[in-house]
């Protein structure tokens, strides 16, 4: 099934006719696969400039050059598409971090995890925007906060096991990981407008901050106030 609508700069002409002298407006066939992957990406502009609240289905069916059914009848409404859209973000950044994750030593496998982490961020800002805004009809799935959790999920396992070498208590191997993945991330978010230092740098610094905490950790740690 193809689609076949006005470019969007085109559309206004379609709606007010073919003037006196102008060649009539070409039209774009799409595939219905197509349309949708169009929505999805004007879709993710919109949200990651103006958030959830601040964009309509009129601009983004607008930007796409096709009516606001069209929208509906692939997304169900404006809440659909950034359902899909936060959910897609959410895939790419677990499926960076734990590709890179290959090393042998847990210090590699903190530096690969939040230079996996900030790549992500360099690279995709719009997404990233769009995971650290908070929105209503966020899913359990596709807060920040719950991709914080599963990022983190993966780091408990590496850090229980050095917990148990080094004789520690692995049972808290959760909490180290929350903080630990919650420093990395919020780092991120304000390296996401201050951009420097350079990353490498940045994951550096990051990791002298954590592994250097880490190594002389007092193994019953109390409060000295």
């Amino acid at each position: 099934m193809t689609e076949a609508v006005a470019l969007p700069h085109q559309a206004g002409a379609h709606q007010a006719g073919t003037r006196q002298g102008e060649a009539p407006t070409a039209r774009v066939r799409m595939s219905a696969s197509q349309r949708r992957e169009q929505l999805l990406d004007i879709g993710r502009q919109l949200f990651a400039a103006k958030g959830f609240d601040g964009t309509t289905v009129e601009e983004i069916a607008d930007k796409a050059g096709v009516s606001k059914p069209v929208v509906y009848e692939h997304f169900g409404g404006k809440e659909g598409l950034y359902a899909v859209v936060v959910d897609r973000e959410v895939r790419r950044l677990l499926e960076r971090i734990t590709v890179s994750l290959s090393g042998d030593h847990p210090r590699i496998l903190l530096e690969q995890a939040a230079s996996a982490l900030l790549a992500y961020i360099e690279s995709e800002t719009d997404g990233f925007r769009i995971l650290v805004r908070d929105s209503p009809v966020a899913s359990t799935t596709g807060t920040f906060a719950s991709l914080i959790s599963d990022i983190a999920s993966q780091v408990e396992h590496v850090l229980a096991a050095q917990f148990k070498a080094l004789g520690y208590d692995p049972k808290l191997a959760g909490l180290y990981s929350q903080a630990l993945v919650g420093m990395v991330a919020l780092t991120g978010q304000w390296w996401l407008d201050a951009r420097k230092p350079k990353r490498d740098e940045v994951v550096a610094h990051l990791v002298n901050l954590a592994w250097n905490g880490l190594s002389h950790l007092d193994k019953k740690p109390q409060l000295r106030g």
